[in-house]
C-alpha cells in the first residue's frame, strides 16, 4: 500500500496520512479476493476528483500488474501457451476465422477479460511477431489492430454477416487495446526475464491532465519567449509600412484649385491588412492533456499579432477569434470554448476531412502567400476520409504551414493516424514537452526564404 501510494504521488496525486489511514481502514470491510471491490475501495479513499480517478485507474493497473509479474519472475512461473499458438508467424492459425472470432466477441460486448486475453494472445501469435515482439508496444498494438481490421466506423465493403461490417463498439475496442498491450508487455517480460523501467504515465497516456505546477510554469515561460519573438518580428514587419503613401494623381488634381501648387496632399487609402496567422486547434477528447498547452500557444499568438484568426474543431470547425479578443483570463477562455464553441456535431469524434473543407470555405478570400497556418492536433481521423488533397490546397495557398502533434513521432501513421500523409505538405513537429515547443518557436521565427 505504501509503495502504491508513492507511485500515485509520483503521478501528481496529492496523498496525505489521512487518505492512507482511510484506505487501510476500508480494507478491513471488504473481501480482498474480489478485484473489483479491492479496486473500488482504494479509489474511493485515495482519488479526490475525476482527474485523480483516471490517474488512479492507470496507476493501479500498472502497479499490480508489475507486482504480479515480479513475483512470477521470482518464482519462475510462466503463462501456459495456447495450443493454437505456434512459434512461427501464425501458420497454424485460421487467420480469417480468428478475425471473425475477435470481431464477434467485441461486437457482442459481453466477453469477459479472460476471454479477451485468450484472443489477444492468439492475435499476438498470428500478427505480433513481425519484429520478434521487440517493437514499441503502442505501435505493435496499432499494427495488430490494423491486421485484424478492427474499426469503429462501418466497413460496407466487407461481406454481409461480418461483425466488422457495421463497426465495432469504441469502448470494446479500447478495452481490447488495453488487454492487447498488457499481453505484449507480459510476453516481453517473459522473454527478457526483467521488468522494463516504469515510465511516467504522462508519457504513455495523452488523456492525462497536465503535470505538476512546475512543468506548467515551464510551458508558460516558453510561451512568453514565443510572444517576445513573434512581437519582435511583427514590429519589424509593420514598421516597414508605417508611412502613408502619397496619391500623386489626386494631389495634382487638387492642386488645380491653387494654381498648380500642391498645398493639399492627398494620400492613398489604407487597405485593411489580411490576417497573418491562422491557427486551428483540435479540442477533442484524444488531445485533452494537450489542450492547456495548445490554448496557451493560442493565447500567446493573440497577444503578439495585430490580426489573426483562430479556430477550434472536433467534428465541425468554429471560429473563436472574437473570444480571445474579449477574454483575457485563460480559465475563462478555456471554459467558454468547452461550453460555447459548438464544434461537435453528432458523434463527437474528430473529422479532419470535414474540417479542411469548412476551413477552406471560411478563409477562401483571405488566405494569401504571406500567411502562416498552424495546426494543433493529433491527426487521428477515426477512420474517416482525411481529405489530404484539401489540406494540401490550403498549404499551397499559405506561405508556411506548421503542425504541432502531441503524439510521439513513432506513432505517426499507425492506427487511424494520417500524420505521415499530412506531413508531406507542412513542417510537422512532435510537440509535447517544453523543449519541443522551443524547436517550434525557432522554426516559426526564422526569416522566410525569398
Amino acid at each position: 500500500m505504501l509503495e502504491f501510494a508513492d507511485q500515485l504521488r509520483a503521478e501528481g496525486i496529492a496523498l496525505g496520512t489521512s487518505e492512507l489511514l482511510d484506505a487501510f481502514a476500508v480494507l478491513g470491510e471488504i473481501d480482498w479476493h474480489d478485484p473489483r471491490e479491492f479496486r473500488e475501495a482504494l479509489a474511493a479513499t485515495l482519488a479526490k476528483s475525476q482527474e485523480d480517478r483516471h490517474v488512479f485507474g492507470l496507476a493501479f493497473d500498472r502497479f499490480f500488474f508489475r507486482a504480479t509479474e515480479a513475483a512470477a519472475l521470482a518464482e519462475g512461473v510462466r503463462e501456459a501457451a495456447d495450443p493454437r499458438c505456434s512459434d512461427g508467424a501464425g501458420g497454424e492459425l485460421d487467420l480469417d476465422g480468428l478475425r471473425a472470432e475477435i470481431a464477434a466477441a467485441l461486437a457482442d460486448g459481453e466477453a469477459g477479460d479472460a476471454r479477451l486475453r485468450d484472443l489477444a494472445r492468439l492475435a499476438i501469435a498470428a500478427f505480433g511477431r513481425a519484429r520478434d515482439g521487440a517493437g514499441v508496444l503502442g505501435v505493435d498494438v496499432q499494427r495488430i489492430r490494423r491486421a485484424l481490421g478492427l474499426r469503429a466506423d462501418p466497413q460496407p465493403d466487407l461481406q454481409p454477416g461480418d461483425p466488422r461490417r457495421d463497426g465495432l463498439p469504441r469502448d470494446e475496442l479500447r478495452r481490447f487495446d488495453a488487454i492487447l498491450r498488457r499481453e505484449l508487455e507480459r510476453a516481453q517480460i517473459e522473454r527478457t526475464q526483467t521488468l522494463p523501467p516504469a515510465r511516467p504515465l504522462q508519457d504513455l497516456d495523452r488523456a492525462l491532465p497536465t503535470g505538476p505546477l512546475q512543468d506548467l510554469a515551464s510551458v508558460h515561460r516558453v510561451v512568453a519567449q514565443l510572444k517576445r519573438r513573434l512581437a519582435s518580428h511583427g514590429t519589424l514587419a509593420r514598421g516597414q509600412h508605417r508611412g502613408r503613401h502619397v496619391d500623386v494623381r489626386r494631389t495634382m488634381r487638387a492642386s488645380l484649385e491653387t494654381g498648380g501648387v500642391p498645398v493639399v496632399i492627398k494620400y492613398r487609402p489604407r487597405r485593411p491588412r489580411r490576417p497573418e496567422i491562422y491557427v486551428l486547434c483540435d479540442v477533442s477528447t484524444s488531445v485533452t492533456a494537450a489542450s492547456v498547452f495548445f490554448l496557451s500557444v493560442l493565447h500567446a499568438l493573440h497577444d503578439s499579432f495585430r490580426k489573426m484568426r483562430s479556430f477550434v474543431f472536433i467534428e465541425r470547425i468554429s471560429e473563436v477569434t472574437d473570444l480571445f479578443g474579449s477574454q483575457r483570463s485563460f480559465k475563462a477562455v478555456s471554459e467558454a470554448i468547452g461550453r460555447d464553441a459548438g464544434v461537435a456535431d453528432v458523434s463527437g469524434y474528430t473529422d479532419y476531412g470535414r474540417v479542411w473543407r469548412e476551413f477552406s470555405d471560411l478563409v477562401d478570400d483571405d488566405l494569401h502567400p504571406r500567411a502562416t497556418v498552424i495546426v494543433l492536433g493529433d491527426a487521428r481521423t477515426n477512420g474517416r476520409d482525411p481529405c489530404v488533397e484539401a489540406f494540401a490546397a490550403i498549404a499551397d495557398r499559405a506561405g508556411r504551414t506548421f503542425w504541432l502533434n502531441p503524439e510521439p513521432r513513432l506513432y505517426w501513421g499507425y492506427g487511424d493516424s494520417v500524420m505521415s500523409a499530412y506531413a508531406a505538405h507542412c513542417t510537422a513537429f512532435e510537440c509535447w514537452t517544453t523543449r519541443q515547443l522551443e524547436d517550434f518557436v525557432r522554426a516559426l521565427t526564422q526569416p522566410r526564404q525569398v
